[in-house]
């Protein structure tokens, strides 16, 4: 039996191009998270560009360190970070091996396993919350540090996986200033998301995290 156009798997090639063509190419391809609790997919919504060493909103535009190797490649791999002290994120890695980049997963429509996502998210209002946003997607999928680094062509039944999906009308796709980002890397519009889906996060421009002052005594 034969996949539909739709069910068919991303192959490493298409992983394999600048962070620039990869990211907007993700709106509308379908996440899979297979579980020992069940499989949950998703239909990517809203996604962001990091291109490593020449972006310095990247975690890796001062080089490689111990957290972001996998950014650097193969193409294909996952990186997740933890964030904040609370949450994890999750990152698609892509380019050329040796040139570090990856797009973040920001928003998206579980399709299937929703009831699976209900359990992790319960503050979720809707199921349109339950993934709308980077924090809130790797919690409704169960993603954590030890996804790090996993391989998306690992076998017929990875951990994670890209299916082809319903990509949107070019017409649909928008881009903007990343959410949060400060700095130099503030104003590159290289967050991409599906025009008037209401699974897309709120843009937030970044704020500086202030020090409590200190009062003379």
């Amino acid at each position: 039996m034969t996949n539909s156009p739709d069910r068919t798997p991303l192959t490493r090639d298409f992983f394999d191009r600048p962070v620039l063509e990869v990211a907007p190419d993700l709106l509308g391809r379908t996440l899979v998270r297979r579980h020992t609790a069940g499989t949950i997919e998703l239909r990517l919504t809203e996604v962001e560009a990091y291109a490593g060493e020449i972006d310095p909103g990247s975690h890796a535009f001062r080089g490689r360190t111990p957290r972001n190797s996998v950014m650097f490649g193969p193409p294909g791999h996952t990186y997740v970070y933890f964030t904040y002290g609370m949450w994890h994120c999750l990152n698609l890695v892509c380019g050329p091996e040796g040139r570090a980049s990856g797009v973040l997963l920001r928003a998206g429509e579980i399709n299937v396993g929703a009831g699976l996502a209900r359990e992790r998210r319960l503050s979720a209002r809707n199921d349109k919350e339950l993934a709308k946003g980077p924090a809130r997607l790797a919690t409704a999928l169960d993603v954590d540090r030890e996804l790090n680094g996993s391989d998306l062509f690992d076998g017929p039944t990875p951990a994670l996986s890209v299916l082809h999906g319903t990509p949107p009308a070019p017409a649909l796709v928008r881009s903007g200033p990343r959410t949060g980002v400060g700095g130099d890397g503030a104003h590159q519009p290289w967050r991409f998301w599906i025009d008037g889906d209401p699974t897309v996060s709120p843009y937030r421009a970044h704020a500086p995290r202030r020090r409590p002052s200190r009062k003379a005594t």
